[in-house]
């Protein structure tokens, strides 16, 4: 499994979350070859008003931070298979969610999203 951090230094405690739920894929292996594993941290602002974050005014908001991660699955075919983006803002989740769908998709014998 690769992973990339961006946007912070990632950790240990990540990895091995991540080392974790990659675990749970083995049960795959004759389907998948790897994986590849993004974590983005996401800093932005609340807004003001919850009915249109168009209008969010930076000062006077609180600084959130996220964490965007996306897993691709390798096929042993060659095939990239994409799994949609889970945000979060605690890191572990944003990792286990990923998986989970991978997880979901893998048990289905599906291989597109």
């Amino acid at each position: 499994m690769q992973i990339v951090y961006l946007g912070f230094t990632g950790s240990a405690q990540i990895e091995s979350d991540a080392a974790a739920q990659l675990v749970r894929l083995e049960r795959f292996g004759k389907s998948i070859s790897g994986c590849h594993l993004a974590i983005e941290a996401i800093r932005g602002h609340a807004p003001n008003d919850a009915t249109d974050i168009r209008h969010a005014v930076p000062d006077a908001t609180v600084n959130h931070l996220m964490f965007d991660a996306r897993l691709d699955l390798v096929l042993r075919t060659g095939e990239l298979v994409p799994l949609e983006h889970r945000q979060s803002p605690d890191p572990d989740v944003a990792v286990k969610a990923p998986f989970d769908a991978a997880e979901r998709l893998l048990e289905r014998g599906a291989t597109r999203v």
